[in-house]
């Protein structure tokens, strides 16, 4: 960018009559994908630092400091601020909501049990059309029996220790709450109220497949909520509006 105290006669910018302005030196330092503002969509970028200078005459003399750093779009040329960053491109936020369905999925049936055909067919199919097309019941069961060898429990039920929730279930195992959480906390920010609401009902109408919520279902939604930063009052009026028959 340049301020000059001079301009072509028709208007135009013309750096070498400017008589007395600011001058940006850009140097590229790196460069990768982002979701540009500008276009609306996934782009590349560069990331750019500058120094802006005094010029008179054309001749960049007296420095000015430091600019940036900015992110470029290398398609439109807008420059932004680097917490643009900050939001995942569309491929990205795509295998965000794919990973953030399968680990509710998981999660659901292993506090409420594999045991109902109902219930494998629900999650399979939310999985299937949050992306996973190729998904299946055995798929799903078989990471459940895997994590409950990892941590030496049967799945749904344990016995009530400290951590475990009413009736003594744990619930969905601390496991599958950790992942709970690393799949949805970063996801919330960038879903509208809708989206996140959507997300818990799509859980909620796993768990509802075979019948009313068990206690340990119940509570893997809770969680589900939080994960979101839904409210508890919202995740209750949900939850309770899921199973009302419309």
């Amino acid at each position: 960018m340049e301020v000059c105290a001079v301009k072509h006669a028709q208007g135009r910018h013309d750096p070498d009559r400017c008589v007395l302005g600011v001058r940006t030196v850009w140097r590229t330092v790196g460069d990768g994908e982002f979701f540009c503002p500008g276009c609306g969509g996934d782009r590349n970028y560069h990331r750019r630092t500058g120094r802006r200078r005094l010029v008179v005459l054309g001749v960049p003399l007296l420095p000015r400091g430091p600019v940036g750093p900015v992110v470029e779009c290398t398609a439109c040329g807008e420059r932004y601020g680097t917490d643009v960053l900050d939001h995942p491109t569309t491929t990205r936020f795509s295998a965000m909501l794919r990973d953030a369905v399968h680990t509710i999925a998981l999660a659901v049936l292993a506090a409420g049990g594999t045991e109902s055909a109902t219930v494998r067919r629900a999650a399979v199919g939310a999985v299937r059309a949050a992306g996973f097309a190729d998904c299946s019941e055995e798929q799903l069961v078989t990471l459940i029996e895997a994590l409950a060898a990892d941590t030496g429990r049967l799945p749904g039920r344990y016995p009530a220790p400290a951590v475990a929730g009413r009736d003594g279930f744990d619930p969905c195992g601390t496991a599958l709450a950790i992942e709970l959480h690393e799949a949805l906390e970063p996801l919330a920010p960038h879903l509208a109220p809708a989206g996140r609401e959507s997300i818990l009902l799509q859980g909620a109408r796993i768990a509802l497949a075979d019948g009313p919520y068990r206690p340990a279902e119940r509570e893997v939604l809770a969680t589900v909520g939080r994960a979101l930063m839904i409210c508890p009052e919202d995740t209750d009026r949900l939850l309770t509006a899921a199973r009302t028959p419309s």
